[in-house]
């Protein structure tokens, strides 16, 4: 009875632990200027993917570029939002709307020039994905991008969907 009590427990804290993972508290601006508290970044209830980026970073561009083809199915199908935050330090934040709109990325886009919402992530190298669930608990974080990475990224959403 004992060794089963303990089981629960820590299943319990397991669970726990992971749903405690909440975003970290950084002021940042969007691409149109605007404030944004980064702990209050939420898809209403749904699903969300931060994928952090900079203009000149190829396997970042690539990853964007390979989820802007298929995202307005993704977001048909499970409702996810894509939220990129551009590390681009200020002297060549003028390039990030340029590379946006050239791109057609239909994703809201923050700026992060000094890194501060990256490193209070955890990341260190981009490009960088974190996944938060509807309740704004993180879930899994990836760094780097191979052809083809953004489908393990719709699987997750897909799980946590079907939780």
């Amino acid at each position: 009875m004992k060794k089963q009590v303990l089981a629960f427990v820590i299943c319990l804290l397991a669970a726990f632990g992971v749903a405690q993972a909440q975003l970290p508290a950084v002021t940042l601006k969007a691409i149109d200027g605007s404030v944004v508290q980064t702990e209050t970044l939420n898809n209403d209830g749904k699903p969300f993917i931060i994928d952090f980026f900079a203009t000149w970073c190829k396997p970042c561009n690539r990853e964007l570029s390979a989820i802007a083809e298929v995202y307005d199915e993704w977001q048909e199908e499970t409702g996810v939002k894509i939220i990129a935050v551009s590390i681009d330090q200020a002297q060549n934040m003028g390039k990030v709307k340029p590379l946006v709109d050239e791109n057609e990325w239909e994703y809201e886009v923050l700026l992060d020039p000094n890194s501060e919402f990256l490193k209070a992530m955890g990341g260190q190298m981009i490009p960088y994905v974190v996944v938060v669930d509807g309740n704004g608990n993180i879930v899994s974080k990836h760094s780097g991008y191979t052809d083809g990475g953004e489908n393990e990224l719709l699987e997750e959403v897909r799980k946590l969907l079907a939780e």
